[in-house]
């Protein structure tokens, strides 16, 4: 369970989050809602403990990243707009990478290869070159690589931009997979759909702060109109940075 209070966070006089507070549940998926520039970036840079906020608390699964960004790393899985691809390695040879330094035994990591491959349907990409991968490719292979250590929590930063449909198909079964584990799982997104199809619960944050959080049911009713993307725009005050 990740959990936060109040937390504000200023780059110069930018407040890139002002107050933000919510809690992401164990076997769930959270999606977290905000336009360009609500500090969903940010947010997830904390929670990993890569920044350090001005005030307020955070815990993954009762630990302080900003305390003990180990113990919350061995735990946590991030993927980032940055992939970090490796383009002269197979992917084969690249998630083998990752499990090293991740400490996994080698039985496991090619255990664990198999079981991810299966997953987002990695077959016919596994032990191909990363150089000339499509996005949709260069997304699947990251996310194979977050979610190599079986980590409990998960940060996803926009996971589905750029996949086609059956890459899509595939990111929605690892969600599902990965709900059914128990798991908890954060995913910064801007599509609608992928909230509709995917998310058990929406956070949604504007100008650094939290302005509601609840089931994608719950945020209509409260704001009595049917669509989600409608109601969201309500809810933020603006359209930027949306699509179906």
């Amino acid at each position: 369970m990740i959990e936060v209070h109040d937390v504000t966070k200023h780059f110069g006089k930018v407040h890139a989050l002002a107050g933000a507070s919510f809690t992401a549940r164990d076997g769930q998926v959270t999606a977290l809602l905000g336009p360009n520039g609500a500090g969903k970036t940010t947010l997830l840079r904390m929670l990993v403990g890569l920044l350090r906020r001005d005030s307020g608390t955070i815990a993954v699964d009762g630990v302080d990243p900003g305390a003990d960004p180990l113990t919350v790393r061995r735990n946590i899985g991030f993927l980032t707009d940055q992939f970090g691809l490796y383009e002269r390695l197979t992917t084969r040879e690249y998630l083998r990478y990752f499990g090293q330094l991740n400490r996994m035994e080698r039985r496991a990591i090619e255990q664990r290869i198999d079981e991810v491959t299966a997953l987002l349907a990695l077959e016919d990409i596994l032990d191909r070159r990363a150089k000339g991968f499509s996005q949709g490719q260069r997304i699947k292979v990251a996310l194979a690589r977050t979610l190599l250590h079986r980590p409990r929590n998960l940060l996803l930063d926009e996971p589905s931009r750029g996949l086609d449909v059956m890459s899509t198909r595939a990111l929605r079964r690892a969600l599902a997979a990965l709900r059914a584990d128990g798991c908890c799982v954060i995913m910064a997104t801007h599509v609608m759909q992928e909230v509709t199809n995917s998310c058990d619960d929406v956070i949604v944050i504007a100008n650094g702060v939290t302005v509601a959080q609840g089931t994608p049911q719950s945020l209509c009713e409260r704001t009595g109109i049917a669509s989600l993307e409608d109601a969201f725009v309500k809810l933020v005050g603006t359209d930027e940075g949306i699509s179906a």
